[in-house]
């Protein structure tokens, strides 16, 4: 069963409008699956015997029915600069290639030009609640931005802090769905075990890296999860698993190859300019790109998330900033976070292109979190106000569960009911 995907509407737009469409986004999402809606013929680089061919012939992988899905292009990177000279002198300058991969080029020196105006790159991310059918997609971020809501009560009673756990465990993969909690939640873990297995990688980011010391530095992400971690919090924490020390270059090196592979992101901090002596932390927050990477890599299992409330929180925060962001990239927003000197932090602000945004708060529930939560947002609404800049177009608590309702001109508002 294929379950439709909110980024379609942005595929389809950009085949319309540029030559080839780069999809990109970590392996089993559903790239591939997803692309072969819009392709008419197809190719696939993942085997020795395909690579080795498309590069010794690349113009050869590129002839066929458009659009001529190219699935794994990064094996082959010459191939951008055979897709930029294809479009170049093709009649048809529009819907050509599609471009998919789960990681950067083994070789970014192969590709001599930005592709601008004929390369577009859009990034996938794994399914959302509205994707999985698993919200109820009663509260439209979209309509937040465009008029609001007048009144809002929503019981929501039927979905609880057990179910959130499941969620996050399970993650949004495509193969996890469809199947008994026991069996999805093993399905996750049997990918995520597969991640790190680079004796045969091409990319030099990943070639004689260690599959154990990969691990360790992974589980050293997930335990600071959600937080403005450094570089040197890795270092010690990996140092004291290791029992020897490991250089900063040497961790900043498995980071780097982590995003490129698509497994974690940092989120940048957001600095409205305000007239205010205080300073505003810049360092970025560490999220993944599903929070099931994290819990699995740790081996936490939804009881015990259930078992430790702060570390749910913190899981939690990361489950629902990977939802935004899917719902930001199709508002063409953005998500960061924000935190000053004095302690005052708003979870998430996103960010329209067009200069509106909202400040969002991520708590897993209860009424002293929330009311935690209100006082930060009001808090932060008025330094903003204090500093003549433009207010926020609305205001939000994210809950793990429970009832959905306006409080203090805020929206306190549960994951399961939100959608774009």
């Amino acid at each position: 069963m294929y379950y439709k995907r909110l980024i379609e509407d942005k595929i389809k737009y950009a085949l319309w409008s540029s030559g080839t469409v780069v999809i990109e986004g970590p392996k089993f999402c559903g790239k591939t699956t997803t692309s072969k809606l819009f392709s008419n013929s197809e190719v696939s680089l993942t085997t020795k015997d395909e690579i080795l061919s498309a590069k010794i012939n690349p113009g050869s992988i590129l002839v066929g029915e458009t659009p001529r899905l190219i699935d794994e292009w990064q094996n082959v990177p010459d191939l951008w600069n055979y897709a930029r000279y294809e479009i170049d002198n093709r009649d048809d300058k529009f819907g050509q290639f599609i471009f998919t991969g789960s990681s950067t080029p083994a070789d970014l020196d192969d590709i001599y030009h930005s592709g601008a105006g004929r390369i577009v790159t859009i990034k996938m991310g794994t399914m959302t609640l509205t994707e999985t059918k698993e919200s109820k997609c009663l509260i439209s971020l979209k309509k937040l931005f465009d008029e609001g809501y007048e009144k809002l009560f929503i019981d929501n009673r039927d979905f609880t802090l057990k179910d959130i756990a499941f969620l996050i465990c399970r993650g949004g993969w495509p193969l996890s769905l469809n199947e008994n909690k026991e069996r999805s939640i093993a399905i996750t873990k049997n990918y995520c075990s597969t991640l790190f297995h680079f004796e045969n990688s091409k990319n030099q980011k990943f070639r004689n890296k260690k599959n154990e010391l990969f691990k360790i530095i992974l589980r050293s992400c997930a335990r600071n999860i959600s937080t403005e971690v450094k570089k040197t919090t890795l270092v010690n924490d990996v140092s004291t698993y290791e029992d020897r020390l490991i250089d900063r270059l040497t961790i900043d090196s498995y980071v780097e190859a982590l995003k490129d592979l698509y497994i974690i992101d940092f989120i940048d901090s957001w600095n409205p300019n305000l007239r205010s002596k205080t300073s505003i932390i810049t360092t970025p927050t560490l999220h993944f790109v599903d929070t099931s990477v994290a819990t699995s890599i740790l081996n936490i299992s939804p009881n015990d998330l259930m078992n430790d409330l702060n570390t749910f929180g913190l899981f939690f925060e990361d489950f629902v900033i990977k939802e935004l962001k899917v719902y930001a990239n199709l508002l063409n927003g953005e998500i960061r976070h924000y935190r000053d000197g004095n302690g005052l932090e708003c979870d998430a602000v996103l960010h329209l292109e067009n200069g509106e945004y909202a400040l969002i708060e991520v708590k897993l529930g209860g009424e002293d979190h929330i009311e935690k939560g209100i006082s930060n947002l009001k808090n932060l609404e008025n330094k903003i106000r204090n500093s003549n800049k433009k207010l926020p177009k609305f205001k939000m608590i994210i809950t793990s569960c429970g009832a959905s309702y306006i409080k203090e001109d805020i929206y306190i508002v549960p994951i399961n009911l939100i959608t774009i």
